[in-house]
This record gives C-alpha cells, sequence and structure tokens, in this order.
C-alpha cells in the first residue's frame, strides 16, 4: 500500500519541493535585501507553501488524470467489458496500464477465437451445401426425366424411382447424423448406461457387416479368442453405433483380402480400450488432427463415391466424449490405421 501511494503522490511531491525551494530561496534574497533578517519568517513561509502547494497539485492532477482516465472507461464500458464495468476508475498508472493490457490480450484472443470459428463455420456450410446439393440434384434430375414423358416407359419409370428413392435415402441419411451430432454437442442426447458384454457386441457387429466385408474379401476377425466375456459400462446401442463406424471405414478403405482386427486390453484397473485395426490404405499425418471434424474427408473424390455422409468420425468422437471416455488414432500412410478408444470396465 506504501509503495503505491508513493507512486501516486511521486508527481506531487516533486513538482511541491520545487516550486517551495524557488519561492522560499526568492522570498529569501528579497528580505536580505529589505534588511530584515527574521529566519521564521522563511520556515513557515516554506511549510505553508509546501503544505497548501501540495494538496492544489495532487488535487488538480487527480482531476486531470481522472476525466481523461473516466474517458477511456467509459469508451472500454461501450463494448460490453464486464471487468471494467466491475471495478472502481483508478487513476494509478501502472494499474490502469495492466488493465488495458490485460483487455488488449483477452480482445485479441476472442478475436482470433472468432476468426476461427468464422472459417470453420463458413467450411461447415459449404459442405453440408455441398452433401445436400449432389443428392438433390440427383433426385430432381431422374423426377423431371419422368415428368418429360420418361414415366410412359415403365421400365425407365422403375429406374428412376428406384435412383430417386436413393437420393432421398442419403439426404436422409445425412439429416439425421447431422441432428445426431447436434443433440451430442448439444448435450440432448441421453445415455442409456447399461452394463453389457463388448465382445458379444463386437460379435454382433461382425455378424451385420458380414457381407459388406465379403464383397471386399476383407476378414473380420478378433485378434484372439475371448473364452470369457469382457463386461463394460455404457450405452450399448451408442456404442454398437461407434463399432459399426469405425469398422465400416475400415472396410470403405481397406484393400482387398486385408483384415480388419479387434482387439480388447485392459488399460487399467476400471479401464479397457477397444483397438479397430486395419492394413488398408492409412492415413497421412498432415491429415490425422481434422479426421473428427464433420465432413472431413482425407479423399474427397473417392469418400463420395464410396457414399456416407461425411459425419461418422465426428459422431464416434462425439459419442465416446458423451461417455467421458478418450479415443485416438493412429496410421500410417500404406500400412494401415488403428482406432481406439476407452470404456469403464466392470469387474
Amino acid at each position: 500500500m506504501t509503495r503505491k501511494l508513493k507512486r501516486s503522490y511521486k508527481f506531487a511531491l516533486r513538482s511541491t519541493l520545487y516550486i517551495t525551494l524557488f519561492t522560499t530561496f526568492s522570498l529569501s534574497i528579497l528580505l536580505y535585501f529589505f534588511g530584515i533578517e527574521n529566519y521564521f519568517i522563511p520556515i513557515i513561509f516554506m511549510v505553508v507553501c509546501f503544505t497548501f502547494c501540495f494538496f492544489i497539485i495532487q488535487f488538480r492532477v487527480e482531476r486531470f488524470i481522472y476525466k481523461r482516465v473516466k474517458r477511456i472507461y467509459d469508451d472500454v464500458t461501450l463494448l460490453d467489458v464486464s471487468d471494467f464495468q466491475n471495478h472502481p476508475i483508478t487513476t494509478d498508472m501502472a494499474t490502469l496500464t495492466k488493465e488495458i493490457e490485460k483487455f488488449a490480450t483477452n480482445k485479441k484472443l476472442e478475436i482470433e477465437t472468432l476468426k476461427i470459428r468464422e472459417n470453420y463455420r463458413k467450411e461447415f456450410i459449404g459442405n453440408v451445401s455441398h452433401e445436400l446439393k449432389t443428392p438433390l440434384f440427383t433426385v430432381q434430375g431422374y423426377i423431371l426425366t419422368l415428368l418429360d414423358g420418361a414415366m410412359d416407359d415403365k421400365n425407365i419409370r422403375k429406374k428412376y424411382l428406384n435412383r430417386a428413392e436413393k437420393g432421398v435415402e442419403r439426404l436422409i441419411y445425412i439429416v439425421k447424423d447431422l441432428d445426431m451430432i447436434t443433440k451430442l454437442e448439444t448435450g440432448d442426447l441421453n445415455l442409456d448406461i447399461e452394463v453389457f458384454d463388448i465382445i458379444e457386441l463386437v460379435q454382433s457387429v461382425f455378424d451385420l457387416l458380414e457381407m459388406k466385408a465379403a464383397k471386399k474379401k476383407i476378414t473380420l476377425a478378433f485378434d484372439m479368442t475371448y473364452a470369457n466375456p469382457i463386461m463394460v459400462s455404457a450405452d450399448k446401442e451408442r456404442i454398437q453405433q461407434v463399432l459399426t463406424n469405425l469398422i465400416v471405414n475400415s472396410i470403405k478403405y481397406g484393400r482387398e483380402n486385408g483384415t480388419t482386427e479387434i482387439s480388447i486390453e485392459n488399460l487399467i484397473r476400471n479401464k479397457v480400450i477397444v483397438r479397430v485395426t486395419d492394413n488398408g490404405e492409412g492415413i497421412d499425418q498432415e491429415n490425422i488432427p481434422r479426421l473428427f471434424e464433420r465432413f472431413y474427408r482425407v479423399d474427397k473424390s473417392r469418400a463420395r463415391k464410396e457414399g456416407g455422409s461425411g459425419l461418422g468420425l465426428s459422431i464416434v468422437k462425439h459419442i465416446i466424449e458423451a461417455h467421458n471416455e478418450k479415443i485416438y488414432v493412429e496410421s500410417e500412410a500404406d500400412v494401415g490405421s488403428e482406432f481406439s478408444f476407452t470404456l469403464e470396465k466392470i469387474e
């Protein structure tokens, strides 16, 4: 506190001292010329002058600084800055400088964050419009062709209606995924936590995707024989969706005659880690940080040809994080990829 007071009054003390010394010296010379030899007069004058000057200077300086600093606070308050609104106005320049620097730093971070979000928003809107535009135009094209007279041909009518139906299904698929990811991000999707056998769930996913894997001659298998069940606590339906999305991706981007392998390992006492490993084309390192972004595709042309909404990995990430668990990815181009996530284990 003493240090702050000394800083605050430094200017006034110095100015007062200079004025007092000058006026006292001038008075002493005048008294000497007039032949008045009274030492008490200069001393009393010096005390009175010092006291009077100090308070006048201090008051004027405080008022001068206060008016200008208040203007700064008023201007900053217009920006709706709560930090400045909640603090009393200070005339201490060191404190003011710190507050302004802190404000500037926070604003800089806020602006940078807004720029990142704006770029992400633009990219997201562009991706959404592109994903919806393709099936919409496809459906529109088939319908217009039918309306132009193709519906009179029974074979063409059936073929085009089937293709239009596939386009509508893709639209529904994208909208459902968008709805789910929105609920996951806002916390509106409640998890139905239960205890189940993860080995049994993986096997059921294998059974569902067996024909899809067979088309590319990809083998779905465990890394070893699991004689005993491994019980975990999670939302069974959501974890099935996670496994399905990861295994479907491994099939899409896997090589013919390749393998997709699932392993479940103890991580710590009450955690297991589920690994989905393939020997497919792999992912370049520069693409890995963005893998879980909505609509992000490593190979856009091939990914769209393979189908899907482009939201699968983003949904996987949000489901795992909704369980307060972690998801990891390791990949090497032309070698393969491994996606893994943790779950709570029940002994």
